[in-house]
C-alpha cells in the first residue's frame, strides 16, 4: 500500500493507526466493524473528516484485497479469500448501516462456508510449517 494512501489530517492519526487488517476473515470483519463503530461516532458528531477516514482506510483495503486477487503468485485460496474480502469491504462503502446483517446473511451461504474451509485449512497447514512437520 502507497504510504501517502492511508495519511490522516492532524488528530486522527492515532485512531485509524494499524486499524487495516485482513491477513484473514475475522481480522477483515474486525476492521470492519471498527471502521462501523467510528463512522457512527464521527457521524454523530457530524464529522465529515472522520467519516471520509473511515472510507479511505475501507478504500484501501478493498484495493489491496482486490490486487492480491488477482495477483498469480498468490495461492488460488488466499486470492478467493482476498476477493471475498474485497466484496465485503465494497458492501460496506455501499452500504455501511446494512453491513453486518448482510454479513450475518453472508456467513450462512454455502459459498462463504467453503472459503472458511479453505482458510483453516491454510491455517493449520501454516502451523504445521512452523512446527517443523
Amino acid at each position: 500500500m502507497a504510504p501517502s494512501e492511508l495519511q490522516f489530517d492532524s488528530g486522527y492519526e492515532e485512531t485509524f493507526e494499524g486499524l487495516l487488517s485482513f491477513k484473514q476473515l475475522v481480522d477483515a470483519e474486525r476492521t470492519l466493524n471498527r471502521l462501523e463503530e467510528l463512522r457512527r461516532r464521527f457521524l454523530a458528531a457530524g464529522d465529515q473528516v472522520g467519516i471520509a477516514c473511515c472510507r479511505r482506510v475501507a478504500l484501501a483495503g478493498r484495493r489491496r484485497a482486490e490486487s492480491l486477487s488477482r495477483n498469480v503468485r498468490v495461492a488460488l485460496c488466499r486470492r478467493t479469500q482476498k476477493r471475498e474480502i474485497a466484496h465485503w469491504f465494497t458492501i460496506w462503502l455501499e452500504t455501511p448501516d446494512m453491513f453486518a446483517s448482510w454479513l450475518a446473511l453472508r456467513k450462512n451461504s454455502p459459498e462463504f462456508k467453503a472459503i472458511l474451509i479453505s482458510e483453516r485449512r491454510d491455517a493449520d497447514i501454516e502451523l504445521d510449517k512452523q512446527q517443523g512437520g
